[in-house]
């Protein structure tokens, strides 16, 4: 017997490899901006030193972290195009430049490969095309893995120490306030905002109704956020930094990939340093504040209003919404049709408190896995609604403008250092060039956000905000409950589906203790 090997000979194109780079930069530091500058300039010339290749584009993320590629725009864009086709090869300088996280890194690369598109990283000269790329790969992966956590540790054990000293301020400002050289400095126009939220609360209008009255009014927020919501206010309110304190690590990063700041319930100290800041608010009204949320949510001096769970509550089989009953000092809520004999419906009754718990127990996963269930879910519909290639094509030109102006900031500094630019002249053009870049990377992430303002998009990119921002604890969050909430279906004694904003149901069980057996 004699078997004989036949070997598949692709045929060959004439076709061009369409060629798509990859390059990111970790800080928004001058340097850093160079280095972008010049990865662009770069992959510009690569194509035209390579006729083989036809450049596709340049997917260039700035100033974001290596440890997790949900939250890479560019590089998410580049996924996109690859699964449309557009691609067949990526190049990128290192693999650490794709990602920090072997994990997320071998399961992108097993994608592209499932769909034909190979990775060539410069650096390492891997071809994943050519080699095994489940033993090459990891190796380089794993050390910028072992890299990116080694840095973290450094980072953490530095803010710790400054925060046991009290020299710690913050990383990120809050609204009313700049960071500059490390000290927080009020801002003119945030700072009559936050004021005006306190004058508002203590004038007795609640969080809801100030939200919706600054959005009437067109208050602009930061960081191209739209919207004010209940609470966005209710933060402000009860952050101590307007009074001119601040309590140190009321969250922190995880030690393992990958890195998530979760809220500090005790598992680390925290540090309160009095007088850390300018105040924006006096102590007295801040306390005042303090103390009218206080009695609101117990109810004293108050006016009665609806339970939170009226009108929410609904049975699968009649349709009809639950109402409340009171069994030896304890709220349950029932099917209003069953309970009136008017319906044959399966008994349903569970706890007031049960559904609390279990709200609350549904916030905390949701909001732990925000970026997986909702973003995926918003980024999968802007692929749906996506513009054709004018916005990539505008948002090109964006990044080369960016990149030029990352040169001439170059050819300045270059100029300063020789001792030819003066310091004043100096400062003035790279202070110009720095705010006509933040206003062009404003400009491009609106770009890049641009849809048909369909209403269940933006449904879905409020839940995600306010999730976001909300606080979680263990207590019911009643206005987080009236925001995010639309209807609760009681499956049955044991089982409950929450309809949220967005079209978004969730299911989650009720424990033992919070239903009833019909005895």
């Amino acid at each position: 017997m004699q078997i004989t090997e036949i070997t598949a000979v692709k045929p060959k194109s004439d076709k061009p490899v369409r060629l798509a780079a990859y390059c990111r930069v970790s800080s928004d530091s001058e340097d850093q901006l160079h280095s972008f500058a010049a990865q662009i300039r770069y992959y510009s010339e690569y194509e035209r030193k390579h006729p083989e290749y036809a450049l596709v584009d340049i997917y260039a993320d700035e100033g974001l972290t290596g440890t997790d590629m949900k939250k890479r725009d560019e590089q998410n864009r580049l996924i996109r195009d690859c699964k449309k086709g557009k691609i067949d090869r990526i190049i990128v300088k290192s693999v650490s430049r794709f990602a920090r996280n072997t994990e997320e890194l071998l399961t992108t690369l097993r994608l592209l490969k499932s769909i034909g598109v190979s990775v060539y990283f410069e650096e390492q000269g891997i071809e994943t095309d050519k080699l095994n790329m489940e033993m090459i790969v990891t190796f380089p992966g794993m050390a910028a893995q072992q890299e990116s956590v080694s840095i973290s540790g450094n980072m953490r054990w530095s803010y710790q120490k400054r925060m046991e000293s009290g020299d710690f301020n913050c990383c990120s400002p809050a609204y009313g306030y700049s960071l500059i050289d490390g000290q927080l400095v009020p801002k003119d126009d945030e700072m009559k905002v936050v004021c005006r939220i306190f004058s508002l609360y203590l004038q007795g209008i609640g969080t809801q109704n100030i939200a919706k009255l600054l959005n009437e009014e067109g208050i602009p927020r930061r960081y191209s956020q739209k919207k004010w919501y209940a609470s966005t206010i209710k933060y402000i309110l009860t952050n101590e930094r307007y009074m001119g304190d601040a309590l140190l690590q009321k969250s922190f990063t995880t030690e393992t990939l990958p890195f998530r700041k979760v809220r500090n319930e005790g598992q680390l100290p925290k540090y309160y340093v009095e007088n850390s800041n300018p105040a924006i608010v006096g102590k007295d009204a801040y306390k005042a504040v303090q103390d009218l949320m206080q009695s609101r949510k117990s109810g004293k001096g108050c006016k009665r209003k609806p339970a939170p769970l009226s009108g929410k509550l609904r049975c699968p089989e009649c349709g009809r919404v639950f109402r409340r009953q009171i069994t030896n000092g304890i709220a349950y809520w029932l099917c209003n049709g069953k309970s009136a004999g008017v319906t044959d419906c399966r008994y349903r009754r569970v706890r007031q408190d049960a559904v609390y718990d279990t709200f609350m127990t549904m916030v905390y996963k949701l909001k732990d896995n925000r970026e997986e269930l909702i973003g995926t879910l918003i980024r999968q519909i802007e692929t749906m609604q996506s513009k054709t290639s004018g916005i990539q094509d505008k948002v090109r030109q964006i990044d080369k403008e960016i990149a030029d102006l990352a040169a001439q900031n170059l050819v300045i500094t270059r100029l300063h250092t020789s001792g030819i630019l003066p310091a004043a002249e100096y400062t003035a053009q790279t202070a110009e060039i720095g705010n006509r870049i933040t206003a062009l990377r404003v400009k491009r992430k609106k770009k890049l956000a641009e849809d048909e303002d369909d209403a269940w998009l933006e449904s879905l990119r409020e839940l995600s905000e306010i999730l976001e921002e909300a606080e979680v604890t263990v207590e019911f969050d009643e206005e987080l409950f009236g925001q995010i909430v639309e209807s609760i279906t009681v499956e049955d004694n044991t089982k409950l589906i929450f309809r949220l904003i967005g079209e978004i149901e969730l299911t989650e069980q009720i424990s033992e203790k919070g239903w009833c057996r019909r005895t």
